[in-house]
């Protein structure tokens, strides 16, 4: 029975065949391997864009950041602000609103102060999440100081009292939208902190009651 036999010429072809489909399963994969890091790195980045995007539109109800009083003074339309407290699971904390609402003019500065305190025999860290509601109101309502900025350290069975200080922005009144809003609610909800940023020890001194700005 005859034996088949591999002219060189054969076998150069089949080495050249071969170096083609490695060179071409090696460009794929570094494609893959780039599509992945840049995956990555897009979902890293989504985060924060996320976040300036709701603050700088008011998307999804959060609010916005304000440094000072509005220019223009209250007008005398009201608006009752509502407020509201939450805890995630796990988190031993009592928190409400020391009111549930509260009447204010539109372009008001109002400081208003939410208590929380450590049920827990130890220490534990958490920062407030925050919205409004309806959601399109984002965009009009102004703090000025919020707790929710930095995470809170409570000792064991501390209370503390946080103020919250903001005005709805007159600009409210050209939105025809809002024509017919009669009410905000503000809503914070507190979740734990497992590893919180070290502090200096005379950072520990927790807020003073102000009055109104």
């Amino acid at each position: 029975m005859a034996q088949e036999t591999t002219t060189p010429r054969q076998s150069g072809t089949s080495q050249k065949a071969s170096r083609r489909t490695l060179t071409r399963d090696a460009v794929v994969a570094s494609i893959c391997g780039f599509v992945v890091v840049l995956m990555v790195g897009a979902s890293y980045a989504a985060v924060p864009f996320y976040n300036w995007f709701c603050r700088a539109t008011g998307f999804n109800g959060t609010t916005q950041v304000a440094t000072s009083a509005p220019a223009e003074g209250p007008l005398a339309r009201k608006i009752e602000v509502r407020f509201d407290a939450n805890v995630a699971p796990g988190l031993p904390w009592k928190f409400e609103p020391e009111q549930n609402e509260i009447e204010v003019r539109i372009g008001e500065v109002v400081t208003v102060f939410y208590t929380v305190t450590n049920q827990s025999a130890r220490a534990t860290t958490a920062q407030a999440a925050y919205n409004v509601a309806p959601l399109t109101v984002g965009a009009y309502f102004q703090k000025i100081n919020c707790f929710c900025f930095t995470e809170q350290t409570l000792a064991p069975g501390e209370k503390r009292e946080m103020p919250v200080v903001f005005y709805v922005d007159p600009a409210l009144v050209a939105d025809r939208e809002n024509d017919s809003l009669k009410s905000i609610t503000l809503s914070y909800t507190f979740y734990s902190v497992r590893d919180p940023v070290p502090k200096p020890v005379a950072s520990g001194e927790s807020d003073k009651r102000k009055g109104n700005l």
